[in-house]
């Protein structure tokens, strides 16, 4: 056994397990929000082609996954490292939700500057560009990020709340023929 398999953290685990499980964490929920963002790239790309643009940045979503996910994970750290639940869930949910769409919104402007000096606009260009966006546009495009992260961070929420493991443990629950038990689970 190696010293970072024998090296014990709080709660029992090796640092070996903790990382592979941080790290699973972080593919899944990257994976997640990389699927989402896709998926609205790919209509964003729909509503452009009618338009005659030819737009399908799919490192956009890579990117913006990769970091959201990231954030995602920072918060569940220092919260715990913390182990501090202030309010109540939906408020918490509410809390996280707007932080991160906030991060989202700061990233998708940086993509918009990044696209346009790539593309040789000046400032002002980029601007007019941006303000030839309808503002229903834009705030569709929030509210449509809001509710990509909204059941992400509720489920970590949740797990959080019922303590490690309880949430994955009641979602996979098995009955004693070896099928999940979805009527147990949701009854509890």
């Amino acid at each position: 056994m190696s010293n970072t398999e024998s090296a014990a953290v709080p709660g029992g685990e090796s640092l070996k397990q903790r990382l592979r499980e941080e790290l699973r964490k972080y593919l899944v929920v990257s994976a997640y929000l990389f699927i989402c963002f896709g998926v609205l790239q790919l209509y964003k790309a729909a509503l452009l082609q009618d338009a005659g643009v030819h737009y399908l940045p799919l490192g956009v979503a890579v990117v913006k996954a990769l970091i959201i996910g990231k954030f995602l994970l920072i918060g569940d750290a220092i919260r715990a490292r913390l182990q501090r639940r202030p309010g109540h869930l939906p408020g918490r949910i509410a809390t996280r939700v707007f932080w991160l769409l906030s991060i989202l919104v700061l990233l998708t402007i940086a993509e918009e500057l990044i696209v346009g000096w790539i593309h040789g606009q000046s400032w002002f260009e980029m601007e007019a560009e941006f303000h030839r966006r309808s503002m229903l546009e834009l705030v569709a495009e929030v509210l449509l990020m809001g509710l990509i992260l909204l059941p992400l961070v509720g489920a970590a929420e949740l797990s959080q709340a019922l303590g490690p493991g309880v949430l994955r443990s009641q979602i996979l629950r098995q009955d004693h023929s070896g099928h999940i038990d979805a009527h147990d689970a949701g009854s509890r």
